[in-house]
């Protein structure tokens, strides 16, 4: 019996798409596709790949050109020939050097770490007030 929980599916080169995608586990694009992408998986957009749409994925590494927002919850990766035109919302980025990216990003680690370190930080304030009374 095939295991489905790593299944990886591919759009070769010769492939053009219009309409939207929706996949679960990976996904790796080498054709054209014009529309929405939707995944709570990983994304992958090959090196001769033209992407026009808005992409939401847990994750997507760009190799080839796509004009669109993306949206990722972990991290998004633009590889040195990478084109990217449009705005960007992941909580890490990594952009090698070469590649192109036109728009604007908002990066947001996760946000738990900073109500953890807001916290421990309450405590300190309080510690100097009573020794400055003294």
């Amino acid at each position: 019996m095939a295991d489905l929980t790593s299944a990886k599916n591919h759009l070769s080169a010769d492939v053009e798409i219009k309409g939207s995608i929706k996949f679960q586990n990976e996904l790796t694009i080498d054709g054209k596709v014009e529309g929405e992408i939707t995944s709570p998986g990983v994304l992958i957009i090959g090196e001769n790949s033209e992407v026009r749409g808005e992409i939401k994925t847990k994750s997507i590494t760009v190799h080839g050109k796509v004009q669109g927002n993306i949206t990722v919850e972990e991290r998004c990766e633009l590889k040195g020939r990478a084109q990217l035109i449009g705005d960007l919302k992941a909580a890490r980025l990594v952009i090698e050097e070469g590649a192109t990216f036109v728009g604007k990003s908002e990066v947001s680690p996760n946000r738990g770490a900073i109500k953890a370190t807001e916290t421990l930080r309450t405590p300190e304030p309080v510690k100097q007030q009573s020794i400055l009374g003294r």
